[in-house]
């Protein structure tokens, strides 16, 4: 009887299995399994296209950011540079017109005298007057310098940080996410040595011209004095 009966189930399941809704059955599962296969592969590789745009955006924004700050800064030592040039020259201007105008009234000797002094008043005013201007110029650059660093540190550093975490979760490559970051760390290091550059030679140059003020306040009043012990003998 259990023999018969098992034979029965078998012949049964057999029969089940070669029917045509078994059949059609199978079919559409394999077929809704090859869809959603074909979906899941179309999904993963929108996915990464997204993030590779992304990524070439942000690289793009991130190098016109480095070209708008190496502008600035190249503009800003120019404007140092005129600056200091402008300095020098007007200093080199009083400088030879107080010593015409005391060689000149030397005949008088009250006269040389007032002059002289006004003279030196008037010269040490205006050195001084330079001088802080420079200083207030170089005070101002420099900060301005440090700040856009501190910007550009920060946005390269946000930058890396949210690039890793969003090509880690996609799970792209670790070559691409190490060459993405390899560019941004070379951009970010070549704009901070040009800033450091820059810092330099602003200082350099500043100090460079209150030097030469301070040679002319000292050539002119050693001028001045001996103008006025000649003039008095």
């Amino acid at each position: 009887m259990r023999r018969q009966q098992a034979d029965g189930s078998d012949s049964n399941l057999e029969l089940f299995m070669n029917s045509k809704n078994f059949r059609r059955a199978k079919w559409l599962l394999e077929f809704w399994l090859f869809l959603f296969k074909v979906v899941k592969e179309i999904v993963v590789v929108v996915i990464v296209v997204v993030i590779v745009v992304v990524v070439k955006v942000v690289i793009v924004v991130e190098v016109v950011v480095v070209i708008t700050v190496m502008v600035v800064v190249v503009v800003v030592v120019v404007v140092v540079v005129v600056e200091a040039v402008v300095t020098v020259v007007v200093l080199v201007v009083v400088l030879v017109v107080v010593v015409v105008v005391v060689v000149v009234v030397v005949v008088v000797v009250v006269v040389v005298i007032a002059v002289v002094i006004v003279a030196v008043v008037v010269i040490v005013v205006v050195i001084v007057v330079i001088v802080v201007a420079m200083i207030v110029v170089l005070v101002i650059g420099v900060v301005v310098i440090m700040i856009v660093m501190v910007v550009v540190i920060v946005a390269v550093v946000v930058t890396v940080v949210v690039i890793v975490v969003v090509l880690v979760v996609v799970k792209v490559k670790v070559v691409i996410v190490v060459e993405i970051v390899v560019v941004i760390v070379i951009v970010t290091v070549v704009v901070l040595v040009v800033v450091v550059v820059v810092v330099i030679s602003e200082v350099v140059v500043v100090a460079a011209a209150a030097v030469v003020a301070v040679v002319i306040v000292v050539v002119v009043v050693v001028v001045v004095v001996v103008v006025a012990v000649v003039a008095v003998e």
